[in-house]
């Protein structure tokens, strides 16, 4: 889904909560609203389509990669995987104390990239491995902030690979 607010910065695209001229506590707690919304999302496909929730993979680029992040890291019934591109964990020492679950995740980031810098995925690694958590991870050469047409495919392995 597209998150549910206008963006800012960005009037063509949407954003789950505002970045801009905000404090890590008012980022945190509007990102939190926002894994309200995700949650009920969840459950409501869950229960339209019969779904389990190890049926259930998330995936999201820049603010939908952290909000998929803190959302599924955090659910009570955990769902398989979380791909994630160009993000970063929103609050590591919220999302610490708050681990519930542990679906499978694959972080993929451009090394060029201005708007989330490649330091949010080697921090999220640091994070995950400090945590006895396992995950994947990919860097793109000479890449923006985008998801090159090689991580849209590496996605969908992923995905392959947890699913079925």
């Amino acid at each position: 889904p597209n998150a549910p607010e206008k963006c800012a910065a960005s009037p063509s695209g949407f954003q789950w909560f505002d970045l801009m001229d905000q404090t890590s506590d008012q980022i945190l707690s509007k990102s939190m609203i926002a894994e309200i919304k995700l949650n009920k999302l969840i459950d409501e496909v869950k229960e339209k389509n019969d779904l389990s929730a190890n049926e259930i993979v998330l995936g999201g680029f820049s603010q939908g990669c952290m909000i998929s992040l803190q959302t599924g890291i955090k659910r009570k019934d955990k769902i398989n995987s979380i791909v994630g591109f160009s993000g970063k964990i929103i609050n590591t020492e919220h999302l610490s104390k708050n681990i519930i679950s542990r679906p499978n995740v694959l972080l993929m980031h451009g090394d060029k990239d201005q708007v989330v810098t490649i330091d949010g995925l080697l921090e999220a690694k640091d994070f995950f491995y400090k945590n006895n958590y396992p995950i994947e991870t990919k860097i793109f050469k000479n890449c923006e902030h985008r998801i090159p047409t090689e991580g849209s495919s590496l996605g969908l392995q992923f995905i392959k690979k947890h699913l079925y």
